[in-house]
């Protein structure tokens, strides 16, 4: 279980989390990790389970499902209030069905709401309305009735369906889904691996053919580079694909991204964590592909750990600390909690803003790493400020759904609840690893 055992003392510890810490190691399923049982957390796992069974997860049931048409329209904000969107673009409906299905699998329905349900018309939608029949692969954005408006593949969206429709097998049982999802894994294979340079090409036509370099719309990273964000997340959707298929082609394919994540867009010397490289691994120097993002940092640390248990590889802990004591120490507020945007280097932070995204990946990271060092009191710290920090300054008190961006301070700079980048996916994911770590109402 990784070094679980043990007591923690906490370095000033908050009034409502004092005492030390007590973990109990206990077994959970191979694609969640470890599960922690501890008293002086087990208040806010109830807290954070409370709040996804009764705010959250309504939250985007009752505003975000889309019954009529299909899929889910996501357009709120905490100031402005509901809105209309002229789209539905493909991460956030990959993202609201995986939610969902979430969901469902970790024992969070309520009362009248079916989350199965919510997750399974989602799946409709993509496949009747976002699929490209042709061509293969799924079409960027698609109008609210489901038209075709931007057919143009860009793999960060495409990696989202296979996570989403892997998720959706396991909550379902469906074996369609499942077979769906292994066919787009097949045409990214197929069209967008670099069998030359090794990696992945991101941008494309409608028809596959790639998109120039730095093309105007991107929209996702850079046309013609290869991105930490994109190979991440592939990453992530090529991990749960294989711990369901136990597929080779699929196992041969999650080494490669384990492998370039680690070396070149994630080293082990976290300040050397890079966005952007050319498809031939030379550096790329320009402004906007300098710094690093401490969220990611810290997201690629703990799916790093779960791509490699995927693959029955001993866990690279040492790689997975430097990444989160990094972020503690340049990327983290010390005082009021909470995680910082961007940085450069071994420097302070030069975005200090704090998204909702980045904390809500906080949360596995810091569970992962007191499930290995269990008398690191720097992460149990982090921990308790950051559960204050998200539940005083980062959530809207009227939904109970983190706001987009606040300030360090925590005054609003971005009010938005729900768009086509804000869906039931981060917070969601974090809140369950926390809850199910920490508390006792989780699923065994």
């Amino acid at each position: 279980m990784d070094g679980l055992g043990g007591r923690i003392c906490r370095v000033k510890p908050l009034r409502f989390l004092s005492g030390c810490l007590l973990f109990v190691a206990a077994m959970v399923d191979p694609g969640f990790g470890v599960v922690l049982r501890a008293a002086d957390f087990s208040a806010e796992a109830v807290a954070a389970r409370t709040l996804l069974r009764d705010r959250v997860l309504p939250y985007w049931y009752d505003t975000g499902v889309d019954w009529a048409r299909g899929g889910y329209v996501l357009c709120d904000d905490a100031v402005k209030g509901r809105c209309v969107p002229d789209e539905k673009q493909l991460v956030t409906q990959a993202r609201m069905v995986w939610g969902f299905s979430h969901a469902r699998r970790h024992g969070l329905d309520g009362g009248s709401r079916d989350y199965l349900t919510a997750a399974a018309q989602g799946v409709k939608f993509l496949q009747e309305k976002m699929r490209d029949p042709e061509n293969g692969g799924y079409f960027w954005s698609v109008t609210l009735d489901g038209a075709p408006k931007d057919t143009r593949k860009r793999l960060y969206g495409e990696a989202f369906v296979i996570y989403a429709l892997v998720e959706y097998h396991r909550a379902s049982g469906d074996a369609v889904a499942l077979s769906a999802a292994m066919e787009l894994f097949r045409v990214i294979q197929t069209r967008a691996h670099d069998a030359a340079h090794r990696g992945w090409t991101e941008h494309f036509e409608r028809d596959w053919t790639p998109l120039p370099m730095r093309h105007p719309d991107a929209i996702v990273e850079v046309a013609g580079l290869k991105s930490a964000n994109t190979h991440l997340h592939l990453m992530e959707a090529l991990t749960e694909l294989y711990r369901v298929t136990r597929d080779p082609a699929v196992m041969v394919s999650l080494e490669e991204a384990l492998e370039l994540n680690q070396r070149y867009f994630y080293p082990p010397e976290a300040s050397r964590a890079a966005f952007h490289f050319r498809p031939d691994w030379t550096v790329v120097a320009e402004p906007g592909s300098t710094g690093l993002s401490y969220g990611h940092n810290v997201e690629f640390a703990w799916l790093m750990i779960e791509a490699e248990r995927a693959l029955g590889r001993t866990p690279s802990w040492g790689h997975f600390h430097n990444h989160l004591a990094h972020a503690l120490r340049y990327g983290t507020d010390p005082v009021r909690g909470g995680t910082y945007n961007r940085g450069m280097t071994d420097q302070p932070a030069t975005d200090t803003n704090k998204v909702w995204w980045v904390q809500a990946e906080m949360f596995p990271a810091l569970t992962y790493g007191l499930g290995n060092r269990p008398g690191d009191a720097s992460y149990s710290d982090a921990l308790a400020k950051l559960f204050l920090w998200c539940q005083s300054k980062q959530s809207d008190a009227r939904t109970g759904i983190w706001l987009d961006t606040v300030t360090a301070e925590g005054a609003p700079r971005a009010t938005g609840l729900a768009h086509n980048w804000k869906a039931n996916y981060h917070d969601v994911r974090g809140l369950v690893i926390f809850s199910e770590a920490f508390g006792s109402g989780g699923r065994k």
